[in-house]
């Protein structure tokens, strides 16, 4: 309350701030929910629902982070000038948290580098290496609904920040006061003194030569398309590299083709879900092309449907890795230009069907925590430390992120939109679709299927009801999870194994949960890291498709009880 009625005294220069306060006294409830925390800054930088107070995302807890940011550069420059890319996608106030990050930056000397126009986050971690700065902000919050803006902060690698640089911001941060504390800059006169400069079109070229330079086939106009950036800012990267790989007939869904942050059609723009991709689905009805492309707000994850005989099939991110390791490896052994020690990456959540698949290649398949910047640091350790940059394949998570270069260091729809395409138009030659192909593969290596629940805690509540439950499972592991017994566990944030593949994790310490069965069959338990939900991963595995799905959905009724929910 005291730090409510201090937000309500303070002339704040957000019009839309003072507003939402003044509306909220007398609701205890509601001033309790802005104020009881800070909102919390991380691996992920910042992300939260957008307005008035220290728990939500507004001009003031982003000046915060960008001061404290800044003071930790400043510690770590060695006398060195720093530097700082910044980039927004089409969220609600993203110019504005983008151009007041850049004005405080200025404020402590630090040159800031803006894009001129929204760009997808794989084009920020690009500009980050590519003017050699020292870090990078992107005003983004990914698929969240439209209520969500935040602020990822990457590293001069053009990886997000690494635990270390997260803490070490975070101290500074929790060291300011959000008002008296931040050093301000107009930001025109920052402009004007040359501190703050905008991104040219010779980086936007760079990013998109880089991509190109991962195409595997020459042609892919015998192709057609249908193409959502779900108003955010994919459109213009990926019809550019559409374009160049020659892919003449795209069709942008009309209500969802120009930036907008209130995403009026797709109340939660995400391509892993059906609803998202509605208004794509009954333009492809009309239009019949081969596939219906849709790219994120931020455009870094890419989801499809495939024509399969004028029904339009949703491909999992799980089924789109698979197909895109097949084909990958299978082209670049055709042209002879499969690396002596290829690797490919993903994560302990996807898929254990591109195990077998890799092995027939002979292409080393390593795992990592979820989160790209875990892939974004096996590229960088294969460039670094191993002398091999050139035998990373791919990186993929089940949450259709994609990436098969090391031009950046997160993935990139813009690069997942070109594989995925040449890939289609490489089968569509042999009278083949991704489907048809994914039947193959199923048959050729056995049914995996895998789904995702989430479970949802909101509010203050909702955080200790989180910590509560993986507490419990932590300390009273289940024995039997839908019927088949527990033969192993492993605990992440002990960095343990039991049972069956009992030793050390050698991972860094995350809070998530894993439960082989018997059957094949496993179930992982984690906190999302950017949403209050626990996300339940399940792995089933049979030797029919129906068998396979019949194991997902008797796990699937299991996950309720087994969180005690």
């Amino acid at each position: 309350m005291t730090e409510f009625e201090r937000w309500l005294k303070e002339p704040l220069d957000d019009p839309d701030l003072t507003e939402e306060l003044t509306s909220i006294q007398g609701q205890d409830d509601e001033i309790n929910d802005r104020f009881y925390q800070n909102l919390e800054f991380g691996t992920a930088g910042l992300r939260g629902v957008i307005g008035a107070g220290t728990n939500r995302m507004n001009v003031y807890t982003v000046r915060k982070a960008t001061q404290g940011l800044s003071n930790y550069l400043l510690q770590h420059a060695d006398g060195k000038p720093q530097s700082v890319a910044i980039a927004y996608d089409s969220r609600i106030k993203g110019v504005l948290f983008a151009q007041q990050s850049a004005a405080v930056l200025a404020a402590n000397g630090i040159k800031a580098y803006l894009y001129p126009q929204l760009m997808p986050t794989p084009a920020l971690s690009y500009a980050v290496r590519h003017l050699k700065c020292d870090a990078g902000i992107c005003i983004t919050a990914s698929h969240n609904p439209a209520k969500y803006n935040g602020y990822k902060a990457y590293g001069s690698d053009g990886c997000q920040i690494t635990s270390d640089m997260a803490d070490g911001i975070t101290a500074e941060i929790q060291s300011l006061d959000i008002f008296s504390d931040v050093k301000k800059m107009d930001f025109e006169e920052g402009v004007k003194q040359g501190l703050i400069e905008y991104i040219g079109e010779e980086t936007v070229n760079a990013f998109l030569d880089d991509v190109y330079k991962e195409s595997l086939i020459d042609d892919a106009s015998n192709l057609k398309l249908v193409y959502t950036p779900l108003n955010g800012a994919g459109k213009m990267c990926v019809t550019r590299i559409l374009d160049r790989i020659g892919i003449k007939d795209v069709t942008i869904v009309p209500e969802q083709s120009e930036p907008d942050g209130n995403f009026p059609t797709c109340p939660y723009p995400n391509p892993e879900f059906r609803e998202a991709l509605q208004k794509g689905l009954e333009l492809c009805e009309k239009v019949q092309p081969d596939l219906l492309l849709a790219t994120d707000p931020d455009s870094d994850r890419v989801g499809i449907a495939v024509n399969q005989k004028g029904e339009y099939v949703l491909m999992t991110g799980n089924e789109v890795g698979i197909l895109l390791l097949n084909f990958i490896a299978k082209v670049k052994q055709e042209q002879g230009k499969l690396p002596a020690h290829p690797v490919a990456v993903t994560t302990i959540v996807s898929t254990d069907m591109v195990d077998p698949i890799a092995k027939d290649y002979g292409v080393e398949m390593r795992r990592c925590l979820t989160g790209f910047k875990y892939i974004g640091d096996i590229i960088a350790e294969l460039e670094a430390k191993e002398g091999n940059a050139d035998s990373f394949l791919l990186g993929f998570e089940e949450s259709y992120g994609y990436l098969s270069g090391g031009y950046v260091r997160d993935k990139d729809a813009v690069d997942g939109s070109m594989l995925i395409c040449q890939m289609a138009s490489y089968y569509k030659r042999q009278g083949k679709t991704l489907v048809d192909v994914m039947n193959d593969l199923y048959e050729k290596y056995g049914y995996y299927q895998n789904a995702t629940l989430n479970f949802s805690f909101e509010g203050e509540d909702g955080m200790k009801t989180m910590q509560s439950i993986m507490a419990n499972l932590r300390q009273n592991p289940p024995a039997e999870i839908a019927g088949a017994q527990v033969i192993g566990r492993s605990d992440y944030l002990e960095s343990v194994s039991y049972g069956d593949k009992e030793g050390t994790i050698n991972l860094p310490k995350s809070n998530v949960l894993e439960y082989r069965l018997a059957n094949g069959c496993k179930l992982i338990a984690r906190p999302s890291g950017t949403e209050p939900k626990i996300k339940i991963y399940l792995s089933g595995k049979g030797a029919t498709m129906a068998q396979s799905q019949e194991e997902i959905r008797k796990m699937t009724e299991a996950a309720p009880a087994l969180l005690g929910i």
